[in-house]
């Protein structure tokens, strides 16, 4: 089974990423991506991730929206998370602007082990101690460590 810590990475972890609005977010996630996974590219992760939003808001409640996309060119899942310096308006189902948010760019064929990373995702972060642990987070590598110990169970 794909484990989040497989598909995260200490360089796609970032916190204190600036706001503004839920398309400069997520312009700045395709920017992340193609810089780290320089075989992306960035229009490509922008597109893909803005027709996704508009079949549906990935704002989920509680500051938490997990953007992702089936991406052509994408080998193997791949993940970001950003923790932004100011809450966007992000079209949550509750309303509330978003300030955690947890990438999921899987490949074309999607299979049901990329549905089992979204769940992975998604139940993690419906976590209040989880979601208190990422927002306190005072660097990358702090922000990264919280999904690893929470993989590890602690």
């Amino acid at each position: 089974m794909i484990r989040l810590e497989d598909i995260l990475t200490p360089g796609r972890s970032l916190v204190n990423v600036p706001g503004g609005s839920k398309t400069q977010v997520l312009e700045q996630i395709a920017q992340l991506i193609a810089r780290e996974v320089p075989q992306l590219d960035q229009q490509t992760v922008f597109d893909a991730l803005v027709a996704r939003e508009k079949l549906g808001s990935t704002g989920f409640g509680n500051g938490i929206a997990i953007p992702h996309c089936r991406l052509n060119g994408c080998a193997s899942p791949i993940s970001a998370l950003l923790h932004l310096a100011s809450p966007v308006d992000f079209d949550a189902i509750d309303g509330a602007p978003v300030d955690l948010l947890f990438v999921l760019l899987v490949p074309e064929a999607a299979t049901d082990a990329h549905l089992e990373l979204l769940r992975q995702i998604a139940s993690m972060l419906d976590r209040k101690d989880v979601r208190d642990s990422l927002r306190a987070a005072a660097s990358n590598e702090a922000l990264y460590q919280v999904v690893l110990d929470v993989q590890k169970g602690h």
